[in-house]
């Protein structure tokens, strides 16, 4: 599977156009037999990839945490103190969901504040943040956890799509990480990997190339 995996990655990258940015590498997932009226169909979950595919933004909801946070020298993560929460609009927070990638909240005191002014944005975008213990006695490692995880989501269609990679990554750095993604989502699946009628992969300027998923069999 590997191999027929980094076939497509090539060929993604040698139907796009260079640019004067690093493009990501995007893969989508396209379900069959998913009833998207039944609540149960409508999966979501996350997966932590082998490879970092990009450096995302993440913010941090905290009050005893925040020293913790304001020790890692790290331009990707947002700090929003408790005193701050109150002040959301809805506008404001719109803009807050759009800036970063993934949060995370001090529990469980915080998290009744951030239901209540935040929820509404963040809930509907699949990014509402993951509890973390206000006794957590370092922070970083669950930070550099959370960059190197890739989320996803069902919503108004049977598909599903995610950042896996990056062109300055080698390919099969990328395909390691798509059969991560495709091993998750096959778990979540009623039926497994029988529900997955087909996969591409594609830059973000760039054709989509479909994934072959068929796997050889020896007799």
């Amino acid at each position: 599977m590997t191999e027929k995996i980094v076939s497509a990655i090539k060929s993604a990258r040698g139907n796009a156009k260079k640019r004067k940015f690093s493009q990501s590498i995007d893969l989508a997932i396209n379900f069959k037999n998913l009833d998207l009226k039944k609540p149960e169909n409508k999966i979501k979950g996350e997966v932590v990839l082998p490879h970092p595919a990009r450096k995302p933004k993440i913010c941090i909801i905290a009050d005893s945490l925040v020293p913790q946070v304001n020790r890692i020298a790290d331009e990707s993560v947002v700090l929003v103190r408790k005193e701050e929460i109150s002040g959301f609009t809805k506008k404001t927070a719109k803009k807050l969901a759009a800036k970063c990638d993934f949060f995370l909240a001090e529990a469980p005191a915080l998290m009744p504040l951030v239901g209540r002014y935040l929820g509404q944005v963040l809930g509907p975008r699949n990014k509402m943040p993951k509890p973390v213990p206000a006794t957590l006695s370092d922070i970083k490692p669950l930070v550099e956890r959370t960059k190197s995880t890739a989320k996803f989501a069902v919503k108004d269609s049977a598909a599903i799509g995610c950042i896996v990679g990056n062109e300055t990554m080698e390919d099969e750095h990328v395909a390691k990480n798509i059969e991560t993604v495709l091993h998750a989502v096959e778990g979540l699946l009623p039926k497994g990997k029988d529900q997955i009628k087909n996969a591409y992969v594609k830059l973000t300027m760039g054709k989509p190339v479909k994934i072959d998923l068929v796997e050889n069999t020896k007799k």
